[in-house]
């Protein structure tokens, strides 16, 4: 028993040779668009089979070749522009990423290579690959490619300018750097021709001033002795020993202040201890500290000693011109490989930044001179809350940078 065909079934089989008609025109349109579309792209496009010959290409892409597009058809593509890398070398079709994506059914894209024209110059190209599948089947790849040599001039030219640039900015580093390193030694010279400089004019001063000073208050008391019957003499005589003793305590204080004697003659840890006892005595600050030194530990000597003491000075020293403080704490710790100074305050204390200023001089001082011997400088401080310096300086480069340093004199 046959079953009977559906009106509308029925009709559409009919009509399906019109229908079969229709899409035929709709396929041809579509193939003339894409032709359209293939014509109107300035990418070269071309496909291959299975076995690497051309079967459709561009326009565009026949003529970055060097040829017309009637003439590549069925031409192995690998053998017409893709046979030798940009250096001359051969490229064998195993080795070509095209043929073995495709064949692998995946894509690829490379833009390291070179494709050559038909009259023996190679151009620097970006491709593609894409394979056509009919179903998992391949059948083919579809590949596109533009020329970017101009592309490839640019970064070239980018690259060569960049290096070029690179070039100079470390030139410029290194005269820089050495500049720096000069202007530290000479800063340091200085600093040794000062130290030089301020012990001599002490040493001066106590030999001539001070033995004047001994003279002449020895004159004045025989003097003195030989006016028992001139009250008035004799008082004016006690009035001149009295300012004499005031010059002599004052040619004392610029001694020191020049170059303290202790500082030759006993040694770094003396004379930490004396300046600080100093300080204390003289700032009227409640003043706490404590000295640690290592047992049998020698203290260094020139110029390292003398930038310790230079940079404790100089702490001390702003605690009692900026800080403002009613109480000072100071800690002095050595061990054989190095020596920290710990000075803190309660005063008003600064923001981080009053410290980095380019015109705090004393702060820069500081840290040169710790700088120049391997050492470092820390601030701690906040508006309000006080100010701790903390001065580390390895003393095992002691006598590296003792002969540096005349070394740099010389």
């Amino acid at each position: 028993m046959s079953i009977p065909v559906p009106t509308p079934f029925a009709a559409f089989a009919e009509e399906s040779p019109q229908r079969d008609a229709s899409h035929s025109r709709a396929a041809a349109v579509w193939r003339d668009r894409l032709g359209l579309l293939l014509e109107s792209t300035g990418e070269g496009v071309y496909g291959i089979d299975m076995d690497g010959r051309c079967t459709f290409i561009n326009r565009a892409g026949a003529r970055m070749l060097g040829y017309e597009p009637e003439e590549v058809l069925g031409l192995n593509m690998h053998e017409l522009a893709h046979h030798t890398h940009a250096d001359g070398r051969a490229y064998p079709v195993g080795q070509c990423p095209i043929y073995n994506a495709f064949r692998a059914g995946v894509s690829c894209r490379i833009d390291t290579e070179a494709l050559w024209r038909r009259d023996g110059r190679p151009f620097a190209a970006e491709y593609s690959s894409y394979p056509i599948l009919d179903g998992e089947e391949v059948l083919g790849a579809v590949v596109t490619f533009v020329d970017i040599s101009e592309r490839k001039r640019q970064q070239d030219a980018l690259r060569e300018a960049r290096d070029l640039l690179e070039q100079r900015v470390s030139e410029r580093t290194a005269d820089l750097t050495q500049a720096l390193t000069q202007l530290r030694d000479l800063q340091t010279h200085i600093e040794q021709v000062r130290e030089a400089e301020r012990t001599r004019i002490a040493r001066e001063i106590h030999d001539e001033f001070g033995s004047l000073l001994v003279g002449l208050k020895m004159e004045v008391s025989w003097l003195e002795k030989r006016l028992i019957a001139e009250p008035a003499l004799r008082c004016k005589c006690q009035d001149m020993r009295g300012l004499i003793d005031q010059a002599v305590d004052n040619v004392g204080r610029l001694i020191t202040d020049l170059r303290p004697a202790i500082l030759d003659h006993q040694g770094l840890w003396a004379t930490l201890e004396w300046q600080v006892r100093d300080f204390a005595d003289t700032s009227e600050l409640a003043c706490q500290w404590a000295i640690d030194i290592a047992p049998g530990l020698q203290a260094p000597d020139g110029p390292l000693a003398t930038a310790v003491f230079r940079i404790f000075q100089e702490m001390l020293s702003n605690v009692a011109r900026h800080a403002r403080a009613t109480e000072l704490d100071v800690r002095i710790c050595a061990t054989p490989s190095d020596i920290t100074l710990r000075v803190k305050d309660n005063g008003r204390g600064a923001p981080p930044s009053a410290f980095d200023r380019p015109d705090a001089w004393g702060m820069l001082g500081m840290r040169e001179r710790a700088s120049h011997f391997g050492g470092w400088l820390h601030v701690d401080s906040q508006p309000g809350q006080g100010t701790q310096l903390i001065l580390s300086m390895p003393l095992y480069q002691a006598g590296a940078q003792s002969r540096l340093l005349q070394r740099g004199a010389a």
